[in-house]
This record gives C-alpha cells, structure tokens and sequence, in this order.
C-alpha cells in the first residue's frame, strides 16, 4: 500500500507561481510510474503530467507545456509539480497518482491522493 499526501495548493492571481508537492508513505516511489492529475469543477479529471519509473521520462498535456514541471526526488519519497505562468483555466483539484501502467490515463494509476485545489484568480 502506498499513502499520497497533496500540499502546495491554494490562492494565486494570474501568472503566479506555484509548487505542489506528494509526500508518499508506505512504499518508494520509485517503484512507480507518478503523475498529476487535475479536476476542474464540474469536468472529469484528467492528467497533467507525469514521470516515468524507468530513465524519468517526462510527459505534459499540451496546455501546461514549457509552463509546468514534474519532478520526482526517490531519496525523499516526493513528487512535485511546479507550475509557472498559471492561468484562470488551471483552477482545479489536483490529484497525485502512483501506478504500474499507462501514465496519462486514471486506470493506470493504483494509488491516488485526496486531492489539493489550486485556485488562479484572474
């Protein structure tokens, strides 16, 4: 069993910064491939970014590219996403998954956190 646990989240205005970060408990994460995912109110959730297990490959949906980062620390069990630029159209839950499949889709995921919201004021 692994534990995800969000922080990070909060109130930003347009073009702010901000750094999410997982803290994961129970097992490494580096036996998981992790990504973020993020929920939009009242839209379906759907992925962000992710990294890889194997060589830490790095994917991004296309509207959070050259704005958002992913990055994965196994020495301390942490996953962060760094999100720079931010836009009214970022507001949303944002959910931190662990998991052995597909990175970008929800079923490949076999863990997931409770969620921290990011809200972007325009």
């Amino acid at each position: 069993q692994v534990q995800l646990v969000e922080s990070g989240g909060g109130l930003v205005e347009a073009g702010g910064s901000l750094t999410l970060s997982c803290a994961a408990s129970g097992r490494t994460l580096s036996r998981y491939n992790m990504a973020w995912f993020r929920q939009a109110p009242g839209k379906e959730r759907k992925f962000v970014a992710g990294i890889t297990r194997i060589g830490g490959n790095k994917y991004y949906v296309d509207s959070v590219k050259d704005r958002f980062t992913i990055a994965r620390d196994n020495g301390t069990n942490t996953v962060y996403l760094q999100m720079n630029s931010l836009k009214a159209e970022d507001t949303a839950v944002y959910y931190c998954g662990a998991g052995g499949a597909n990175i970008f889709t929800m079923s490949g995921m076999d863990y997931w956190g409770k969620g921290t919201l990011v809200t972007v004021s325009a």
